[in-house]
């Protein structure tokens, strides 16, 4: 009854939002940021290394005009022509001298044609932007919902996963499976690219993994098997890099295949160790051979698998976290649990980015042996 008897949400009031928005702007900031990623979006890679080898004052004309062009050029032909005619309005009305004690309202038409024809375009736009914000979260809300539980509860191991997306929707893959009783795998890949095209064969690779991982005795079978339909299945020059592993309630052993994943690390009471890459990515080599490795942990020992967009997050400067950092951070991590070992990793990632925007998704396995 409550339900029914609800009132619909009322629109904002006008005067309250531009006030909060006022409260909450930093306007140096903001603006830099903005214009920062104008820069980014807009301008391609030859002419970004040009703006390198100019002046600052060159730069200060070049770059409007440049971000000018490109947003033009990728305007819809209609939205061309009523740019052009809102331009044409308002050089015209600029040519008129206005007599401020007798004002003709014809000269004063032409500017406000430009006006209102801008405002219609920046609708335009507008509409277009969130019709692809909402099919996005819609495909956000799918990719979240084929997630695995963060913390799956396995008898003998401490298991912590965590994944998240630079934009808003992801390109890695991360995976838990139940493959009998005391059996169970954790797949993660990174799918070249960013945004709805890597989500979109990672969304693939992930059901193509689900279909086979029952079937195959070996891992070797089962990456040749993944390679071949990977290859076949995805646009030239696209490829995945993947581990898959591989464990059981029995023992401490973890079985898997790198397809040209970062190695994962091993964290013992004596020493750390990084794993050795020995195969290429999924869909580089049609005939490519994956061989298994073994590793077998030890109470408390651990076993961390991560993505790119750990090791590759930038600071504002541009520099990496990089593999040093994240190996000298697991030097002191006694009685950690997987969770806090995990989440301790990612505040540090967070600290060294600061207000960055995140280049790469971001995902982190740490299996622990209880």
């Amino acid at each position: 009854m409550s339900e029914l008897n609800s009132s619909p949400p009322k629109d904002p009031r006008f005067t309250k939002t531009i006030k909060d928005d006022f409260k909450k702007i930093k306007v140096k900031d903001d603006i830099g940021q903005e214009y920062k990623e104008l820069k980014d979006y807009y301008l391609s890679e030859e002419r970004k290394r040009k703006l390198e080898s100019m002046g600052g004052c060159r730069k200060f004309f070049v770059i409007p005009w440049w971000l000018l062009k490109a947003l033009f050029f990728r305007l819809t032909p209609f939205r061309r022509i009523l740019l052009l005619i809102a331009i044409v309005s308002i050089l015209i009305s600029s040519n008129n001298q206005i007599n401020n004690e007798n004002v003709n309202i014809n000269l004063v038409t032409p500017a406000l044609i430009g006006g209102l024809i801008f405002l219609f375009i920046l609708a335009l736009e507008l509409k277009d932007k969130l019709l692809a914000k909402t099919e996005l979260e819609e495909g956000k809300a799918i990719q979240q919902a084929l997630m695995p539980e963060r913390s799956p509860k396995i008898q003998g191991w401490d298991i912590w996963l965590f994944t998240r997306s630079a934009n808003d929707v992801g390109g890695d893959l991360l995976d838990f499976i139940k493959l009998g009783d005391n059996k169970y795998s954790v797949a993660v890949g990174d799918v070249a690219g960013k945004g709805l095209s890597a989500a979109l064969l990672m969304a693939k690779l992930q059901s193509t993994i689900r279909a086979l991982a029952y079937d195959y005795l070996s891992l070797e079978e089962l990456g040749n098997k993944l390679n071949r339909i990977f290859h076949r299945d995805s646009p030239a020059k696209i490829f995945a890099s993947m581990i898959y592993a591989e464990l059981s309630t029995d023992s401490g052993t973890i079985k898997f295949i790198n397809a040209g994943h970062f190695p994962p690390i091993l964290i013992r009471k004596e020493k750390i160790e990084q794993l050795k890459k020995v195969a290429p990515a999924l869909g580089i080599i049609l005939d490519s051979v994956f061989t298994e490795q073994v590793v077998s942990l030890g109470q408390n020992d651990f076993m961390v698998i991560y993505s790119d967009g750990l090791t590759e997050a930038q600071n504002e400067i541009g520099d990496f976290f990089g593999e040093a950092r994240l190996i000298k951070l697991l030097q002191n991590i006694q009685n950690k649990s997987s969770q806090q070992l995990g989440e301790f990793i990612l505040s540090n990632v967070d600290l060294f980015i600061g207000k960055t925007p995140a280049h790469d998704d971001l995902t982190l396995v740490v299996l622990k042996k209880s």
